[in-house]
């Protein structure tokens, strides 16, 4: 089990050694076939930080399904309203497409604040 403190850390570089546990390539034995199982936990991630202009400019989007159904939310209010979202989908997009994937996500647990 591995805790990483996300609290004044850039986001992407604590997505990034997360992904990177949760592959299993930080052990020789690394199979890109294989789900490894080793468990990641991420605390404080309310206090978790961007460079630049991305707090107010980087915007993350969904869409419901409906005509005009296309939703927009800032990081920044995002960060106030579900942190762990912010997390999640910066992880998520780092590993690999395929059926992998969710078992990979399922090693994973987000505490917004500890």
């Amino acid at each position: 089990m591995y805790t990483i403190d996300a609290k004044n850390k850039v986001l992407g570089r604590v997505a990034t050694e997360a992904a990177h546990i949760l592959r299993g390539k930080h052990v020789p034995s690394y199979m890109p076939h294989k789900t490894p199982e080793y468990k990641v936990t991420i605390i404080n991630v309310a206090h978790v930080r961007v460079t630049g202009n991305k707090q107010k400019e980087k915007i993350y989007k969904h869409y419901s399904g409906y005509p005009s159904g296309l939703k927009k939310i800032t990081f920044e209010i995002q960060l106030q309203r579900e942190p762990k979202r912010i997390i999640e989908h910066a992880i998520r997009s780092m590993l690999p497409k395929n059926k992998l994937r969710a078992l990979m996500m399922r090693n994973l647990t987000i505490r917004p604040h500890e």
